[in-house]
Order: structure tokens, then C-alpha cells, then sequence
């Protein structure tokens, strides 16, 4: 089977192939997606190191080095091997930094890097977003503004009804797409990141590496938050995994 044959033999979402950019195919892509845990693997060893805890200068720019160097080849038996896809990306990783291997997702639970990746995506997905449908809003006023005088038959029920303006149906059409822009500013303001919460959102892990120095760990947390870009996490009781309603945006 050749290249081409292969191509039309598998599944393939009309919504990669058809209507996605290549930023946001990028975006939801296998290499987003591992490259941002190693991302956070690296946020979190930084920001223990800043706490006190005994990893190296060397560590971590072995860990900043490797970041989008993956060998999905490896990733890929490492997982037949240990069942569990985490697992398997925290070997592959260490492989390529051996120096670093102790420290990585020191005292941290799958969905540290799994939910906070997820909700990394859905910000960057909004920030391609925005601006989009924003410059839609804007072409379609101007659209409205030149043709506000043209006669046009208006429909209902699939029946001719009375006449409207070419430029009256451009703005019904606008207004949806400003309700559709506010909605998508509030979903992206009020993502909050998951942060470093342990294995069932007790932190315990943490509390052990910091001796149960309770402020050590809140401070683990906010830094973390700090260095993946957000400004708000979740409350401290949260659970194994993110709330489902996070993912529930529109």
C-alpha cells in the first residue's frame, strides 16, 4: 500500500482535514501535546528547586534542552511495555536526560501532566480563536455598513414574507457571532489551572517533600500556575481529575 492509498485507508476528522488552520491542527497535535508535559516536568522541578528541594542547575537545563526532542519510536514500546502512557513519556524523557531522570514528575500524578496540558490546550485554542472571530464581527459591520440600503427578499418557513436590507440580515448575523465572542472571553477568562495537586488532590506526595511545610506547598502551587502562564488555579481539595465541567465550556 502506498503513501497515498494509506492516506484515504484511515479514519481522518473532516475537522483536520477540511476546517482547521494549521495552528490549531498544531494545537490538539500528538507533539503539543508531550512537548507541553515535558513543559511541565520541567515547571515543576524549577519551582521545587526554588523551594529548597535538592535538584541541580545541570538538571534542569537538561530537562530545558530536551523539551521538543521526542522519540515517539520509544514512547511508543515503553508503553507496550508498562501500559501506561504517563509512564512511558517519563522514561522517554529520562532517556534522553539521564542526569534529570530522579527529579522528573517528582511527586506528581498523571493528571498533573495530563488535565493541566488539556486545559494549556483549550487557552491556546482560544487565543487562535478570539482574534478570528473578532475580525469576523469587524468585516461583517462593514459588510452591514455598505449594503444597509439594498432590498432583499426576506424568507420564513422556507415562504417569501416582506422585504428587509441586505445590511439587516448581516447585522442578525453579527449578533450571534458578538454573543459567540462574549461567551468564548468568559470561557477563557475563567480557566483556572489544576495545578500541583498529588495523587487524589490531597498533596500529600508534596507534603512529604517539603517535610509538611503546608506553605512551602501552596507555594509550589502558585508558582507552577505562575510559570504555565495562568493566573487562577483550583482550590486545593481538588480531585484525581479536573473537574469535568472545566472541559463543559460552551
Amino acid at each position: 500500500m502506498d503513501e497515498m492509498e494509506g492516506k484515504y485507508n484511515s479514519y481522518r476528522s473532516p475537522l483536520t482535514s477540511r476546517y482547521a488552520s494549521k495552528e490549531m491542527q498544531y494545537n490538539f497535535s500528538e507533539m503539543k501535546k508531550f512537548s507541553t508535559w515535558r513543559k511541565l516536568w520541567y515547571y515543576l522541578a524549577k519551582a521545587q528547586q526554588s523551594l529548597g528541594l535538592n535538584i541541580t542547575d545541570e538538571q534542569l537545563q537538561e530537562m530545558e534542552a530536551n523539551l521538543t526532542s521526542i522519540d515517539f519510536e520509544l514512547a511508543s514500546r515503553e508503553e507496550r511495555r508498562c501500559r501506561h502512557d504517563v509512564m512511558a513519556h517519563v522514561h522517554t524523557f529520562a532517556a534522553c536526560c539521564p542526569k534529570a531522570a530522579p527529579v522528573i514528575h517528582l511527586g506528581a500524578t498523571s493528571c498533573y501532566v495530563g488535565d493541566n496540558t488539556d486545559l494549556i490546550c483549550l487557552r491556546d485554542g482560544l487565543d487562535l480563536l478570539l482574534p478570528k472571530v473578532a475580525r469576523c464581527i469587524d468585516k461583517l459591520g462593514r459588510f452591514a455598513s455598505q449594503y444597509r440600503d439594498l432590498p432583499t427578499l426576506g424568507f420564513t418557513h422556507f415562504q417569501p414574507a416582506q422585504l428587509t436590507t441586505v445590511g439587516k440580515r448581516a447585522c442578525m448575523w453579527m449578533g450571534d457571532l458578538v454573543m459567540d465572542l462574549k461567551n468564548l472571553e468568559r470561557a477563557r477568562s475563567d480557566l483556572r489551572f489544576r495545578g500541583v495537586k498529588g495523587t487524589t488532590g490531597t498533596q500529600a506526595s508534596f507534603l512529604a517533600l517539603f517535610k509538611n511545610d503546608h506553605q512551602k506547598v501552596e507555594e509550589l502551587d502558585r508558582r507552577v500556575t505562575e510559570l504555565a502562564g495562568f493566573s487562577q488555579w483550583v482550590l486545593k481539595d481538588s480531585p484525581v481529575a479536573f473537574s469535568p465541567m472545566s472541559f463543559c465550556l460552551f
